[in-house]
């Protein structure tokens, strides 16, 4: 119950963080790009120091599916704060938590997970909490 709780809170305060930020920088991608210029920026000196001569070697077989998914998160997240500027942030913040359900088929669909009571179960909380902000 505490992890659920923090969980919430977390997600309240990144989603309010994200949508002053990007309100107030005036534009979704020049909040994205600083966002990924300080944050990419970061964490690739960390992976240098902490990782080293071994970097290559473990970066080389998953490059391209690295920057592909990097890639499409980037875009994922713009859209996000993109809808942030347009938007009340409540409604935008549930649309995007839909994506606990996307991940929960993908891992049924493509890494044959089954979709146990568990998922069944964070599917139906997140639709409701869905609707009821709609309501």
């Amino acid at each position: 119950m505490t992890a659920a709780i923090c969980t919430g809170l977390t997600i309240a305060a990144y989603t309010v963080i994200d949508g002053v930020g990007v309100r107030r920088s005036g534009s979704a991608a020049g909040y994205v790009g600083w966002l990924i210029l300080l944050e990419g920026g970061a964490v690739a000196l960390a992976a240098i120091c902490v990782r080293r001569g071994a970097l290559i070697e473990q970066i080389r077989p998953i490059w391209l599916p690295g920057l592909t998914g990097g890639g499409i998160s980037l875009g994922a997240y713009g859209l996000v704060l993109w809808a942030q500027t347009r938007a009340a942030l409540a409604p935008v913040s549930a649309l995007r938590e839909t994506s606990i359900i996307a991940g929960a088929l993908i891992g049924t669909i493509v890494f044959h997970e089954r979709f146990g009571r568990a998922r069944v179960a964070a599917s139906v909380f997140v639709a409701t909490g869905i609707v009821l902000l709609t309501l």
